[in-house]
């Protein structure tokens, strides 16, 4: 049965009021438009909904049983509605992002405090985990975008936004001093205790292909899932660590690490938002997305 919806909120509002005059004036329709809405109404479901009274109109046994049900699905529509606005505006919302421990703190915490001061009403849900897990939850519509290092590869599905350029180097603490004062080729780290992240992170997968260019295999002493561990095991004088920059400026700057001179050159890399092409993102996903690359 294929009935216009505007038949329904007619008839829902008549028989609230009780009185077409009422209705004509609260929906802004002539009464002869009403009086035939109803009677289009009722022919298409066969039966009579209302008693005709010179006081107004009254609800037929049929007709009561049948408000009940309209009433019922219109409050739903309407609060559907007014939810579907309350996302729009950012009055309710839900956020699910994936990304490492190392990117949550050296890269997303300032943006979701501004993020979170002026939209507090969105509920934000953190994934930690590496790159290589996450992007099938994407993939997948579990998670709503993935915060992560960009590998120059083909992402099938997946839209990537390049947000922020980093610069790696690798990083010792004084104990190394001799290897300060000059230039270092890549196969010499080989010589020395190597502090790396697990080969199944991104920024391995990255510098380990910028070694291959040079035909150079990096040969760690010691792997770690986390960053931050790469970093601390280096201020200790384990080793030579690989570093961000960016993440270790205070490091620098209070002499507890120092950047080596290496003869070759370790290309700049991005930061980025992996979107899904096959599921949509929420509006607040969106205006997160916005927030971060101020688009």
């Amino acid at each position: 049965m294929d009935i216009n919806f505007e038949l329904y909120k007619i008839f829902y509002t008549v028989a609230r009021v009780g009185n077409i005059t009422k209705a004509s004036k609260e929906l802004m329709i002539s009464q002869p438009a009403i009086s035939k809405s109803i009677k289009n109404l009722e022919d298409a479901l066969g039966g009579e909904l209302f008693i005709r009274t010179k006081r107004g109109v009254i609800l037929t046994s049929e007709g009561k049983e049948f408000y009940n049900y309209i009433k019922k699905a219109l409050e739903y529509i309407y609060s559907a509605e007014n939810k579907f606005k309350d996302f729009i505006n950012l009055e309710t919302g839900n956020i699910k992002i994936g990304i490492s421990t190392t990117l949550t703190k050296e890269f997303l915490l300032p943006y979701l405090q501004d993020f979170h001061k002026k939209y507090p009403k969105i509920n934000i849900e953190i994934v930690t985990n590496i790159a290589s897990e996450l992007i099938p939850m994407l993939k997948n519509g579990l998670i709503d975008l993935v915060i992560f290092n960009v590998v120059e590869e083909n992402y099938s599905d997946i839209e990537v936004i390049k947000c922020k350029k980093i610069h790696d180097c690798f990083v010792v603490n004084k104990d190394y001093h001799e290897l300060l004062n000059r230039k270092i080729a890549l196969k010499e780290l080989n010589q020395y205790p190597l502090i790396l992240q697990s080969i199944s992170s991104n920024t391995r997968k990255i510098l380990d292909n910028t070694a291959k260019k040079y035909n150079v295999v990096l040969k760690p002493n010691i792997e770690l899932a986390s960053y931050t561990l790469v970093v601390e095991f280096a201020k200790i004088g384990l080793g030579i660590g690989y570093a961000t920059k960016e993440y270790i400026q205070k490091e620098i700057e209070n002499k507890k690490l120092f950047i080596l001179d290496i003869k070759e050159e370790i290309p700049e890399r991005y930061i980025g938002i992996a979107l899904s092409k096959t599921h949509l993102p929420s509006f607040s996903a969106k205006k997160l997305v916005e927030f971060i690359t101020k688009i």
